[in-house]
This record gives structure tokens, C-alpha cells and sequence, in this order.
């Protein structure tokens, strides 16, 4: 569905994607991808268990002998371009079931610590998605926003995952039918409408399928997760220090649970829960963002110049006049300037109000965006929010993030619907998760029905027996990845200890609590976890 991704407030001053977003945006129909995934292809082992219940298993310690060249390899480090910043090209073995068969080849690039302090090591870095790169990442935020410590201590690292951004990116669309894609009615009214939704879906699809139906094949989590630890060998490091955010947490727990020996210091941040099916997952991330619209619904009426309602009109209220506004643009869509003769429409003012509720630096522009909207007639704001969500430039071209988020998931869970009669039956369940945006969610989750790679992997477990302490992060009221869920992975992981960050926004490290990042600080510089219960605001 939606995309699970650290998100940074929008640059207010750009039709362009904001520097400090850790780029991984996702839409209605485009990240209709599913959420995350679970375990999946790339020689992990399998379970004979039922899916609720199975654990994902620790591979060997040793290193198969078919996979010794690769963890032998050597980077050769090269200027990126960006001062301060090397970049270098990481091989790994395309199917790991058939490491003879052919390569994948892995773009890596690093910040070296600046000192002073004892080095550290590397510490790699992921934004989530899956399809954010984890290289603009590491040169527009992290290898320039982390503490100073933290980057005079570690070397900063990151590697966009195997069909990401510069890691032999999977293409599914041009960028013209992508700006058709986003527009498409996502909450079709009669039988010509969603057959047209389901094309739209299949389209998408047979352009993945087209572009590279092997490489399909082999983007699974299990896979990236494995491709970190050959990262982790020829970097020199003994054990994988991580922080992931989002689905990162997701990338990261699969490693712990892969390689529990070789854990060193993990952050996972705003997390996931790999026990649950495709649908539970939409339905609880659609019950997250009506619970972020709820909160940024209070905030909103507090001011003059909200559209929803002034002093007195409630959350269920201002949700409603959200609703038929919505169902106003479904119907007539309004103007926004926009150079390629965009209107605004359902679908991507939805996914631009979606947009704001990662991040509540995000809601000023959103409260102002949709009073442009819904007094002026004007829709050029909500489409800027919905454009970085969607990595689409200024130019009109969009980034693979879209493309890469379903690749990955598609094949991580088996889809959530396989037929548009199913999501019409789950309708009810949505609309009671979100009023407002659950119509809307549900139909996104039926985009991985048409996938022509089957799926191979399935809800589990991961217990990472026997790793080094592993401190998982959830925000209380974090729209994306519900709070929930990261009660459930630090209850699943042997060795977690759950930091609790009460507020709102998706993610919680560096977003502004000095408690939160002096608790993290603290693990990453000195090994020290936080204690068990630890909450912070």
C-alpha cells in the first residue's frame, strides 16, 4: 500500500522532491505495492510450519564456497560527484540458490568518519521503501544530519538494494504513462470504473514483467538482506552496525534473523511486523493514517484559515467535508498550473493530503494547500505535496521508487486481493479503519493481484536467537508504521529492547526529541541500550 519510508518535512519553495526527504514516496495506486514483506526467495531456508507461525531461520555460519569470490571481493573507491562522498560498485551473486549463474551489481557509497574519537566501523544506512535509495539518503541527510559524533565516530555507508535506484533499477513505465497511472480513479463507482482500475494495475505489471523478468525474480528482502552481508565482509567489519527506518526495519530485522551472530549495533526504527499477512498490514497502516488525519484535523481547526471547519468542528467533521471534497475532484477535477496539463483529481490530492501526514512540519503547508484548493479552486499545492511523495520532478520524470516498491513487495507477501470482488467485500472493514481514506486504501491493495512473478515469501516470524541487543523504535502515533507493530517485532526478537517515542509523524530519530536521540546516541557510540520501558516525548 503505502510506502514505509523516514520522511522529512516537504520544501515548501519546489514542484521538486525535498532535499531532506529519505526519498521513498509512495501513492494510492504506485505504492498500492503492499507495505513491506516477509521472507522470501534467495536460498533462505523454508518453513514447514503454517505462515503465522513460522520463524525465519539462521543461515550456516560458514560461507558457502560458490559465494567466497564475492565475499573476497575488493571496492575500488571513486569520487560520487558529491564533496566528501566516495562511491564504489559491489558484485553479488544474482540468485544465491545459482551463484555461478550470473551477477548483480550493487551501488555502495560511504562518508569516512571525520574524527576525532576511536573509529567505529561502518554503519550502514537505509531509508526504507523498499525502493528508496539509501544513497541519496546517506548525501542529502544522513552523512550531513547525523549527530557530529556519531559521523566523527562511524564511517557512513549505504547501498541502494538490488533493483533501487542506482542497483540495476527495475523500469515498469515510462514517465508519461506514470502520470496516468497516479491519476487513476481509485474509487471506481461502477463496473467500467474498476475494470478500468484493474487495467491500470495490469498495465503496470506486464511493464515490470517486460523490463527484466529474471531481475523480477530475485528482488526479494531475503535476498538484499543477504547482499548486506557481503557488504558487511568486504567493508572489513566483523559484525553489521545498521540503522533502517521504516521497511529498513524490516531489511534489517531479515538480516538479524539470517545472521544473529554477526548483529552488531541495529537501530530499527518505526517498525514493522513480519508476522502479518498483506491485508492485516493495509488495514492497520489505513487505520494509522486516519489516526494521524484525526490529530492533524484537532491542529488544523485551531487555525483561521483552515477549510475543514473552525473552533468547535470535530475530527469526524472535518473529516467528512475532506471526504466530499474528494468526492467533488472524483467528479471534477481543478486546475493547478501544472506545465503538462495536470488537473487535480481524487487520487493524487489524496495522495498529497497522505503525504503531509508523515511528517506535522508537513501540516502548514497542507492546511495551506488545501484552502487553495478548496476556496480558490487552485490545486497546485496538493499537487506539489502528492509529486514528493512520488519522486516526480519538476521535469516529469519520476525516480524507479514506485517501480522497485512493488518488485519488492509483490514477491515478498502473496498479494492482499486477487480480484476486485474480494476488495469490494473488505470494503466495509476499510471504511471503518478510515473514514476518510479507506475506500481509497483498500482498492490500493488489490495492485500485487496481477504481478507476473509469483510471490516467495510468507508472514513469519524472526527471532534472531543469540544477536547482540537490538533496539527496536515505534512513534505512538505513527501513520505508516502503527505503533503496534513495533511492539509485536520487539516481542518477536530475542534480544530487543523497545524505545518508545510518544507523538506523532513516521519515525522518530533526529525528527527533534533529545531524548529519543541521546538514547540512540548512546547505543550507537557506547553500546549502551536503552533501559527496558524507556518512553520519551
Amino acid at each position: 500500500m503505502y510506502i514505509r519510508r523516514a520522511f522529512r518535512p516537504i520544501n515548501r519553495s519546489s514542484l521538486t522532491r525535498t532535499a531532506r526527504t529519505a526519498h521513498t514516496g509512495g501513492s494510492l495506486l504506485a505504492a498500492a505495492a503492499l507495505l513491506v514483506s516477509a521472507c522470501s526467495s534467495g536460498g533462505a531456508p523454508s518453513h514447514a510450519t503454517p505462515a503465522a507461525e513460522a520463524v525465519l531461520a539462521a543461515l550456516p555460519r560458514s560461507t558457502p564456497s560458490g559465494l567466497s569470490p564475492y565475499y573476497g571481493q575488493k571496492l575500488t573507491w571513486r569520487n560520487c560527484g558529491v564533496p566528501g562522498f566516495q562511491c564504489a560498485t559491489m558484485k553479488a551473486p544474482l540468485d544465491y540458490n545459482r551463484p555461478a549463474a550470473g551477477d548483480i551489481k550493487l551501488a555502495v557509497a560511504r562518508k569516512k568518519a571525520t574524527g576525532p574519537g576511536k573509529p567505529l566501523g561502518s554503519l550502514l544506512v537505509n531509508p526504507g521503501g523498499p525502493g528508496g535509495s539509501a544513497i541519496g539518503y546517506l548525501q542529502q541527510y544522513a552523512g550531513v544530519g547525523y549527530p557530529a559524533e556519531v559521523r566523527a565516530r562511524y564511517n557512513l555507508v549505504a547501498m541502494d538494494p538490488r533493483g533501487v535506484a542506482r542497483s540495476e533499477p527495475v523500469e515498469c513505465l515510462d514517465d508519461r504513462d506514470m502520470d496516468t497511472f497516479t491519476q487513476t480513479d481509485i474509487t471506481p463507482d461502477d463496473r467500467k470504473e474498476t475494470d478500468a482500475l484493474a487495467d491500470a494495475y495490469r498495465k503496470f505489471a506486464e511493464g515490470c514483467g517486460g523490463h527484466a523478468p529474471n531481475l523480477l525474480r530475485h528482488l526479494s528482502t531475503v535476498e538484499a538482506a543477504r547482499d548486506m552481508d557481503i557488504l558487511r565482509a568486504v567493508l572489513g567489519d566483523r559484525r553489521l552496525n545498521y540503522i533502517g527506518a521504516s521497511y529498513g526495519t524490516f531489511l534489517g530485522a531479515t538480516y538479524a534473523g539470517l545472521f544473529p551472530n554477526r548483529v552488531g549495533r541495529l537501530v530499527l526504527d518505526g517498525a514493522m511486523d513480519p508476522s502479518l499477512s498483506a491485508r492485516r498490514m493495509n488495514l492497520d497502516q489505513t487505520a494509522g493514517f486516519e489516526t494521524a488525519f484525526q490529530v492533524f484535523a484537532k491542529d488544523c481547526v485551531r487555525h483561521s484559515d483552515c477549510p475543514l471547519g473552525g473552533r468547535g468542528t470535530t475530527p469526524q467533521q472535518a473529516g467528512e467535508r475532506l471526504k466530499a471534497f474528494f468526492r467533488k475532484l472524483d467528479a471534477h477535477p481543478i486546475p493547478t498550473g501544472d506545465a503538462d496539463g495536470r488537473r487535480l483529481g481524487e487520487a493524487l490530492a489524496t495522495t498529497g493530503v497522505i503525504a503531509a501526514m508523515y511528517d506535522q512540519e508537513a501540516w502548514p503547508q497542507l492546511r495551506a494547500a488545501l484552502t487553495s484548493a478548496m476556496r480558490k479552486n487552485d490545486g497546485a499545492g496538493l499537487l506539489v505535496l502528492s509529486d514528493s511523495y512520488y519522486e516526480r520532478n519538476a521535469d516529469g520524470r519520476y525516480s524507479n521508487l514506485m517501480f522497485a516498491n512493488a518488485a519488492v513487495n509483490c514477491l515478498d507477501l502473496p498479494a492482499a486481493f486477487s480480484t476486485p470482488e474480494q476488495v469490494e467485500k473488505a470494503l466495509p472493514a476499510f471504511e471503518k479503519a478510515s473514514p476518510v481514506f479507506g475506500e481509497g486504501l483498500a482498492w490500493a491493495s488489490l495492485n500485487c493481484a496481477y504481478w507476473p512473478v509469483k510471490p516467495t515469501g510468507e508472514p513469519h516470524r524472526i527471532e534472531a536467537k543469540g544477536a547482540a541487543p537490538i533496539v527496536v523504535v515505534g512513534t505512538t502515533r505513527d501513520p505508516a508504521t502503527p505503533y503496534r507493530w513495533a511492539q509485536a517485532l520487539s516481542r518477536q526478537l530475542s534480544s530487543a529492547r523497545l524505545l518508545t517515542y510518544v507523538g506523532d509523524g513516521h519515525t522518530a530519530y533526529g525528527r527533534g526529541s533529545a531524548c529519543i536521540d541521546s538514547t540512540i546516541d548512546a547505543y550507537l557510540l557506547r553500546s549502551t541500550p536503552p533501559t527496558r520501558g524507556k518512553r520519551c516525548s
